[in-house]
């Protein structure tokens, strides 16, 4: 039941009771114990606001004389509107009668143009309810904690699903949207003050110079009792639905994997080595440098080299599973195929910039802004990346990828990067964002005959769909330092709970324990839901393990 007095909106449904006092949320109490789990005020927090550019935040209030009004349609339906010298938004608040969610559907818009996003903020969060999120495989933390206190997550590269669970010990609530448009959003912890509040971005699509209005995504909210697991579980249900995962082929091998060697040299004795501790059919080993090419260079040209091609035939042989490295969407601008992508590379939302990397001593550089230049350099690892809406782009990868899966009978490949996909200044390519266009291209490299899994870097909402194992990063991680804190994030594998039914995930890079940051690692991984894994660079190393990967051995044998 909805009904609207003044302006204020309170609804009621089957599980919960909420107040929404000119457009903010003030009180959300769950029905089954009358706890109160949002208390906010007004001031606490503005309910909308508009974003331009990178960070400029611009609120929809009444300060020069604006005014909000509140309207109910029907007993499930009313609405907010929001009339601010800075702009307009509507908030619109619905009951699900099935589900008896709240759902807010907020939308911003203004006279000037480049407006990249509108948020809708839950402030009020009770004292004794943390934080449980998709971020870097699953984190569970205060909101306080410096690791994501004031931090701002893009979905579904660093925020990898739709969904944040605020859990305290005895149940919560959680938000989460039901998106299989591929819409960009976003999720901000946190504010400019000491208020415990979320933010919810529902961003326009780029190219922004024209952008006058953001909006059209739903946001549910709704109260549980129990564990974390509950509205994770109801979450994944969702996604199982929506994506047809429930008929998905999924190889038997795969749920046998007990060990993954990440970064795996070419070096022969190192499968004897591993074949004498383990059996070989449960290990994975993902095999970078296996090209006639420098690493990260020349792609999409896949030519094994001699001394691969040996490796591989030897790892089959014995039974492992060898995985070569490929790449989804970055590409050598020197290599001819660049003539048919140039117009299609990344662009950054904002900037315009070609969005890519390259090396030079050992440090990060972009990409030359010359396009004479950006073909000149392949010495520095100059790396684009092609928006996989294009179907010249999946053409042309699929080819190169099919010769060496039939030259090398291989049955499964690793694609790097492919949890590489945002909002963009070129967003549509052939009517798909370039997340759709990731999931166009990971089924079409799995169609490949001969392949029976695509692996792939990073697991999100999207990629786990078609990918069946994944290599994963620790928070703020990639590095060989640790980010400070790290300890603190192994507390609930929250995204193993919601994709490792089809995704499996491995460990990512400096996992050789001889440092008290990689046996962290190691552990964190575990911890994690990750297949344990090792980075190795001989033979030694397993047969004289150190303590630590003494330690993964034993625990991938059992």
């Amino acid at each position: 039941m909805l009904t609207v007095t003044d302006n204020q909106v309170r609804v009621e449904t089957r599980t919960l009771t909420a107040i929404l006092d000119n457009g903010l949320v003030t009180s959300l109490v769950r029905k089954s114990d009358n706890k109160e789990l949002i208390r906010a005020k007004a001031g606490d927090a503005l309910p909308l606001q508009l974003i331009y550019g990178k960070d400029e935040l611009v609120g929809l209030d009444c300060s020069l004389g604006g005014r909000v009004t509140c309207r109910r349609y029907n007993d499930h339906l009313g609405e907010v509107r929001i009339e601010s010298w800075h702009g307009d938004g509507v908030i619109v608040i619905q009951e699900d009668t099935d589900t008896g969610d709240l759902v807010i559907e907020p939308s911003g818009y203004a006279s000037r143009p480049g407006l990249r996003s509108c948020r809708w903020t839950l402030a009020g969060i009770a004292d004794d309810l943390e934080l449980i999120a998709p971020l870097w495989q699953g984190v569970r933390l205060p909101l306080e904690d410096p690791l994501i206190h004031k931090t701002f997550w893009r979905w579904p590269q660093a925020w990898e699903a739709g969904l944040a669970i605020l859990h305290g010990r005895d149940g919560g609530v959680w938000v989460h949207c039901q998106d299989t448009h591929y819409r960009h959003k976003n999720l901000q912890i946190g504010g400019a003050d000491s208020v415990r509040c979320l933010g919810f971005d529902t961003e326009s699509y780029g190219p922004l110079e024209g952008s006058l209005a953001a909006g059209g995504l739903a946001w549910r909210v709704n109260v549980y009792t129990g564990d974390w697991q509950v509205p994770a579980h109801q979450y994944r249900q969702w996604l199982e639905r929506a994506y047809r995962l429930d008929n998905r082929d999924y190889p038997e091998w795969l749920h046998d994997l007990r060990l993954a060697i990440s970064w795996c040299p070419a070096e022969p004795a190192i499968l004897d080595a591993l074949a004498k501790r383990m059996d070989p059919k449960r290990v994975l080993l993902h095999l970078p440098n296996w090209r006639t090419d420098g690493y990260d260079e020349n792609y999409p040209t896949f030519q094994p080299s001699d001394s691969a091609r040996a490796f591989i035939a030897k790892g089959k042989q014995m039974g492992f599973h060898v995985m070569p490295h490929f790449n989804a969407i970055d590409m050598d601008p020197s290599h001819p195929t660049y003539a048919f992508v140039r117009d299609f590379q990344y662009r950054d939302l904002v900037t315009r910039r070609v969005m890519g990397w390259s090396w030079r001593d050992g440090k990060v550089l972009g990409v030359p802004e010359s396009n004479a230049a950006r073909m000149q350099h392949r010495s520095d690892k100059v790396m684009i990346k092609v928006h996989p809406g294009l179907a010249m782009w999946r053409s042309i990868l699929a080819e190169s990828v099919q010769q060496p899966v039939r030259a090398l009978s291989l049955d499964i490949v690793f694609l790097d990067v492919s949890h590489n996909t945002f909002n963009l200044a070129n967003c549509f390519v052939e009517n798909m964002t370039s997340t759709e266009g990731m999931k166009r291209l990971l089924a079409h490299i799995a169609a490949i005959d001969g392949l029976v899994a695509v692996a792939g870097e990073g697991r999100n909402e999207i990629v786990a769909t078609e990918e069946a194992v994944t290599q994963v990063h620790l928070f703020n991680s990639s590095g060989r330092a640790n980010v400070a804190g790290l300890e603190r994030t192994g507390k609930c594998a929250l995204n193993e709970f919601l994709f490792g039914k089809w995704c499996r995930s491995f460990g990512y890079s400096w996992l050789g324990g001889g440092t008290p940051e990689e046996r962290l690692r190691m552990q964190l991984h575990v911890d994690l839901g990750c297949i344990p894994t090792l980075t190795i660079h001989s033979a030694g190393e397993i047969e004289q393990p150190n303590e630590a990967v003494a330690t993964m051995l034993k625990r991938a044998s059992e």
